[in-house]
């Protein structure tokens, strides 16, 4: 089993930036993807980003010059930075962990997923 917990969520100016980190704990060696996914009310989870074993990443197009995904291996943690926060960032942002870089892409049976934190950025 595979344990994901986010952090560094809050509340936010527009324009401001914030860092979410996702630490893995458990057997970690069976992830090979990791990535975040947000949702905001009353929608649909959405892809924001993932970033492979490798370091190779992929984002959403809504999310392309904003958002960077990173990782520390040291740390069994990765990281979003997102910049220039809007108010339609708004969502509960959460760490998904597969072995397959494309199933978390697809978001389809993404085996471990962690509980969200809260992003709210005020106009």
């Amino acid at each position: 089993q595979v344990q994901l917990v986010e952090s560094g969520g809050g509340l936010v100016q527009a324009g401001g930036s914030l860092r979410l980190s996702c630490a893995a704990s458990g057997i970690i060696f069976s992830i090979n993807a990791m990535g975040w996914y947000r949702q905001a009310p009353g929608k649909q989870r959405e892809l924001v980003a993932v970033i492979s074993s490798t370091s190779s990443t992929y984002y959403a197009e809504s999310v392309k010059g904003r958002f960077t995904i990173s990782r520390d291996n040291a740390k069994n943690t990765v990281y979003l930075q997102i910049n220039s926060l809007k108010p339609e960032d708004t969502a509960v942002y959460y760490c998904a962990a597969d072995r397959l870089r494309s199933t978390v892409i697809t978001g389809t049976s993404v085996k471990y997923w962690g509980q969200g934190t809260q992003v709210t950025v005020s106009s």
